[in-house]
């Protein structure tokens, strides 16, 4: 390839950068909406034991924007969401910013499904799950939710 062919070839691809950014964020914003909302877990486990019906009942999550508040009895938990679209299973990364979580960052996977949105988080915060599955002190939190009706 000559100089010049390579200099059109880039011109062309740095062209296109843009046009492919903005449909990356076309995407990811239609990914956010759609976790918009109020959520209650219909199940829940941590390292491989399902949690009891009375723990689940007082759990609730609520996304607004790229921000979570989850309610667990009188605690409350608050922080940001960031999407990665890109991953498969798609991921997602929770930094804690008032409550219990506060200053730590949790990486999880997450997949939504109609009215469904399933999450397994690594409390421990290091690498993200590549599963939907937890075990004995994996440290591992899965949750599937179901959106509360407006």
């Amino acid at each position: 390839m000559n100089r010049r062919t390579m200099l059109a070839f880039a011109t062309i691809v740095l062209s296109l950068a843009p046009v492919a950014r903005a449909a990356d964020d076309e995407k990811e914003k239609k990914a956010m909406a759609e976790l918009q909302g109020t959520w209650v877990p219909s199940s829940a486990e941590l390292d491989g034991e399902k949690l009891s019906d009375q723990d689940i009942k007082s759990i609730k999550l609520v996304v607004t924007d790229e921000k979570y508040k989850v309610t667990v009895a009188d605690s409350v938990d608050e922080g940001t969401v960031t999407l990665d679209i890109s991953s498969d299973p798609r991921g997602m990364e929770i930094k804690g910013t008032k409550g219990p979580n506060e200053g730590k960052t949790i990486p999880a996977i997450y997949e939504v499904k109609d009215d469904t949105l399933k999450v397994c988080y690594n409390l421990v915060g290091k690498d993200r799950p590549t599963e939907f599955k937890t075990k004995a002190g994996s440290k591992f939190y899965l949750v599937t939710y179901k959106k509360e009706k407006s």
